[in-house]
């Protein structure tokens, strides 16, 4: 979902979202084994035809199923190793404006409506604690925030990941 996109709510996505079956899941298992592979080879390895596969795949990117390529960049390879987590409180009467201006920030590499206390969980990257503050700053004059709370990750414990829930999809029966 789009931060910017307020047209598209969750009940709305709900209702139209593209769910995976238990061969989509095994193909994108087969494709994180070996990211290169061809269609070919995916089917080759998985029992199906180069057009299923190919098929399925095209299905998966045209329903929003699967992310665009650059989000599987890792920060730290485009020199922003550091990752914060800032939670925004903003004036509901500027939250649109607030939204522009925060996506306008390329730093800022996700961004959540949330309940409880803040209106926004935004996912930071920056270079060291430094460009750290000048984000927060830009974040911080964005029209309409009222407060904003910042914490630095220290360790990934996890990393994201959807293998664990495609390995479970893709023992079920098709």
């Amino acid at each position: 979902m789009h931060m910017l996109d307020q047209s598209r709510s969750w009940a709305v996505l709900s209702d139209h979202m593209y769910t995976l079956d238990s061969v989509d899941a095994r193909i994108l298992l087969a494709r994180d084994g070996s990211q290169d592979a061809s269609v070919i080879e995916l089917g080759n390895r998985l029992g199906l035809s180069r057009n299923t596969v190919h098929a399925r795949l095209k299905r998966m990117r045209e329903q929003e199923a699967l992310g665009l390529p650059s989000a599987a960049v890792t920060p730290s390879s485009v020199g922003r190793p550091l990752l914060a987590f800032v939670t925004v409180s903003v004036a509901q009467q500027s939250i649109a404006s607030a939204y522009t201006t925060i996506a306008a920030i390329p730093e800022v590499v996700e961004a959540h409506t949330t309940t409880g206390d803040a209106d926004l969980m935004l996912r930071v990257v920056a270079r060291d604690p430094i460009d750290l503050h000048r984000i927060t700053q830009g974040i911080q004059l964005a029209p309409g925030v009222q407060r904003s709370s910042t914490s630095i990750a220290t360790t990934e414990v996890i990393a994201h990941r959807m293998s664990a829930l495609l390995q479970e999809l893709a023992a079920q029966e098709p």
